[in-house]
């Protein structure tokens, strides 16, 4: 990677993302773009940033043109919850918008990066240590586009040799941007209502395990991945990783221990529990480590304490 081009950089992966890799590569060398603009965020003051719509194919070729990109990370999509609140635009914005991003790849001969999900898998999916290769058969819109992104990915690679490459993300836990619309979403907004109420009503059921990874791992994952040996690559775009796997009563637990006043509750939200209950409790992530050396560096205790510390720095709960 030497000059790379994000879509969907104002998201919580892409806001991340943005701001390590201008730390690693340059702020010139990293092209931050998204439909909407946010006059706050770092990522359209601290470097180059351009409005795009990722599926104005024509605007996109401008841009990898114009900044001589080597490199696409393709992150606009709808979320979990908000896909099943739109299906037919989730369809259109995270296929369409694929599909444009993977031309643009090929014409250009561009090294190609975009995040599956825990969430292409289904109920029938074996649900402890979740096999790299195995049955999928979601009943969400957004795991639908997930699974057809990953054959859709594979078959760009097979049939016109993009250098294509992903992971399956668990749920995203980040202090850098606020979630939009996933299921996993309750393991952030738990430390902002720590923070700021000392109390937070979960969405999410007792007893119900996903698997999670803080931000910072996600982001290492990405650069280690895309900065891999093509040849050492067996599986290419939906390799399976995640850090660790708790349900809301642990999460709980490792945040009174930091807050020893706080409190949960739970009201339960039928949809989103209905998606979280169709996904794994645990993956395994034995493909990721052999072939370009995936490991996690926090655990849930480590993530809360750092956490909750950075939520403070930025003035949550004052």
């Amino acid at each position: 990677m030497k000059r790379i081009l994000i879509t969907g950089a104002l998201g919580q992966i892409g806001t991340a993302l943005t701001m390590r890799l201008r730390q690693d590569y340059g702020e010139d060398n990293v092209i931050a773009t998204d439909i909407r603009e946010d006059s706050n965020s770092p990522v359209v003051n601290g470097g180059i940033f351009e409005s795009l719509d990722c599926m104005n194919k024509e605007h996109l070729l401008e841009l990898v043109d114009h900044y001589e990109v080597d490199t696409l990370i393709h992150l606009a999509a709808l979320l979990s919850a908000t896909a099943e609140e739109r299906p037919q635009f989730a369809w259109q914005l995270n296929m369409g918008g694929l599909m444009t991003a993977l031309e643009v790849a090929r014409e250009r001969q561009l090294q190609f990066f975009t995040p599956s999900s825990i969430g292409s898998f289904g109920p029938n999916t074996p649900k402890d240590a979740t096999p790299q290769d195995t049955l999928q058969r979601p009943t969400t819109m957004y795991g639908v586009t997930k699974v057809s992104g990953e054959l859709l990915c594979d078959y760009y690679h097979t049939k016109f040799s993009v250098d294509t490459r992903g992971v399956r993300f668990p749920g995203l836990i980040s202090y850098e941007a606020l979630p939009g619309g996933g299921t996993t979403d309750y393991a952030v907004e738990i430390y902002y209502e720590a923070l700021k109420n000392k109390r937070y009503s979960s969405f999410i059921k007792a007893g119900t395990y996903m698997d999670m990874m803080y931000m910072p791992d996600a982001i290492q994952a990405i650069i280690d991945l895309m900065e891999a040996p093509a040849e050492n690559l067996v599986h290419r775009n939906a390799f399976n990783i995640s850090a660790m796997s708790f349900d809301p009563e642990e999460i709980a637990a490792a945040v009174k221990a930091e807050i020893p006043e706080f409190e949960m509750d739970y009201a339960v939200d039928p949809v989103r529990q209905a998606i979280a209950d169709s996904w794994p409790n645990s993956l395994d992530i034995s493909a990721a480590q052999k072939e370009w050396n995936f490991k996690p560096e926090y655990d849930l205790a480590k993530m809360t304490k750092d956490m909750l510390e950075h939520l403070k720095a930025n003035g949550v709960g004052e």
